[in-house]
């Protein structure tokens, strides 16, 4: 991938991830797993919703940085614009009563967000605090598999935190780790080298 090509993928991408979280949750089915961690540790803690979403990313960047999963541009442009990005675009997103209708945003909000994720994810310019977890730990386990199980471990902590958990919540917990790992050779991702092994992940 060219340095003008990651340079504009990048936000464009963050953006894009922005716009499917708020599909989400706009459709009230429930959220990702990390937004349900966060929710459950705040109404644990009493502390505001910002405080401890900003400690956690802190810790699970610095936990992934100690792994050799190095923060960088990507991860910064991650934090800020997907932010900004969810704050506008609900602004002007409907919210439906129509069960049908919640079911519909929810499903492009699944496929809107995993293209956001694989697209930032692809430049390789550093990863937001659960990606960046679950890349710490490929290898040995592949991302798809880590994905998963991160986004299994923070749905179930959130849970008996006290957040809720809807069918969308158990949907995007088991299959975005796989979808976005499928979409990321064709948004420009290479594979890497597994060191010492000559194998690709």
């Amino acid at each position: 991938m060219s340095p003008i090509r990651r340079a504009l993928q990048l936000p464009i991408g963050c953006i894009v991830l922005g716009l499917g979280v708020t599909f989400l949750l706009s459709a009230k089915l429930g959220s990702d797993g990390y937004s349900t961690l966060m929710s459950g540790l705040t109404d644990a803690t009493g502390a505001d919703f910002a405080v401890v979403s900003w400690i956690s990313a802190a810790v699970l960047v610095a936990l992934a940085w100690l792994r050799g999963q190095k923060p960088g541009i990507g991860t910064v442009c991650q934090l800020v614009v997907v932010g900004l990005s969810v704050s506008a675009f609900l602004t002007v997103m409907p919210t439906p009563d129509d069960l049908s209708a919640r079911i519909g945003m929810f499903a492009v909000g699944y496929v809107v967000l995993c293209i956001g994720v694989a697209a930032y994810l692809a430049t390789d310019l550093g990863a937001g605090p659960t990606e960046a977890a679950a890349l710490a730990f490929d290898p040995p386990v592949p991302f798809k598999w880590s994905y998963t199980i991160f986004q299994g471990l923070c749905v179930l902590v959130g849970w008996l935190c006290g957040a809720t958990v809807g069918i969308g919540t158990l949907i995007l917990a088991a299959g975005i780790g796989w979808s976005i790992d499928r979409l990321m050779p064709v948004l420009g991702h290479s594979a890497r080298e597994v060191a010492g092994t000559g194998a690709v992940d």
